[in-house]
């Protein structure tokens, strides 16, 4: 199986580890908590996104979310996740097919699911529902807007960049920067199943019909992660890129990583690379107890305080 090149949002449940607890009965939820915020999409369709206000006055930036693959949503860990996101406003799209509190392992994703997953829809629907984001946002403070690409979910925003106003840089999550076809190769490599990865493109480029499905995915689906275009988009783009990565990355292999960074050295716009050692695909060091991602989230929060000195600045 080519699983290994599928990275799933499921991963980020193991966040939680909440123990059992008496339910709370309240008529609203509190201001920090996400709440369902449906917006447009293409063609009709509904992009059910999540929002959460700041936790902490003042706003100081808002982050927009492109979550990573798999048919689970982000409801049921967004709390915690995003909680290091002190003074910033949240939005977390998602894809129309996927329920924004499903919690469907990847190995049980519908049928349904698996005919309408591919990327050029969702970066339709996603477009869409930015553009109404900011049509809605017009009267409203203007404050700098961060995109986050997670894991797959990076393989769009260098498209929607030009979607989000105010935009003072992308932010890349267990992403290498890579053209999906690129890193899916050196994974293979990685995992010695270079046939495979072969067998598949072949089949990509034949004739059979997008609905079929290969590897757990339909052919369209593939088809598009084969023709997508990450690197160029990354590389000649105007805005301050920030990266960060698991030296245990066990869907990236640090070799897909360190190639983008040497690309990305003759950048014009600020590009900054932060390898977490020891931490997996979701950014964590179980063993350490170490959460990852609420280190990015204390670095935005550091910039937010003082932009002058640019995304990257906020790095020790």
């Amino acid at each position: 199986m080519l699983a290994f090149f599928v990275a799933s949002v499921a991963v980020f449940a193991a966040l939680c580890g909440c123990a059992a607890a008496p339910p709370i009965v309240q008529t609203q939820p509190p201001a920090e908590a996400f709440t369902l915020r449906p917006l447009p999409g293409a063609d009709g369709a509904t992009v059910p996104a999540l929002q959460r206000a700041q936790r902490t006055a003042p706003l100081r930036y808002r982050v927009i979310v492109v979550p990573g693959s798999g048919c689970a949503g982000m409801g049921p860990v967004a709390d915690r996740y995003f909680a290091g996101l002190l003074h910033a406003q949240v939005l977390v799209l998602h894809k129309p097919w996927v329920d924004p509190q499903a919690r469907t392992a990847p190995a049980d994703c519908t049928r349904s699911f698996v005919g309408q997953d591919r990327h050029s829809p969702w970066l339709a629907h996603a477009r869409a529902a930015l553009r109404a984001d900011a049509a809605q946002r017009t009267w409203q403070p203007a404050v700098p807007q961060l995109l986050v690409g997670i894991s797959e979910g990076a393989e769009l925003v260098p498209a929607l960049a030009l979607e989000v106003p105010h935009l003072a840089g992308l932010v890349l999550l267990s992403a290498s920067g890579l053209d999906p076809r690129e890193a899916g190769a050196l994974q293979a490599l990685r995992r010695g199943v270079e046939a495979d990865w072969t067998a598949l493109g072949q089949v990509v480029h034949g004739a059979p019909h997008d609905s079929v499905v290969l590897q757990g995915r339909s052919l369209g689906y593939w088809r598009d992660l084969w023709n997508w275009q990450l690197a160029l988009p990354l590389l000649q783009g105007p805005w301050p890129v920030l990266q960060v990565w698991g030296s245990d990355d066990e869907l990236v292999p640090p070799e897909a990583y360190e190639r983008f960074a040497q690309l990305a050295a003759g950048r014009t716009a600020p590009f900054c690379s932060r390898r977490m050692s020891g931490a997996d695909h979701g950014l964590q060091r179980p063993a350490a107890g170490i959460d990852g991602i609420q280190q990015v989230w204390a670095w935005t929060e550091q910039w937010a305080r003082k932009p002058q000195a640019g995304l990257c600045g906020a790095l020790p």
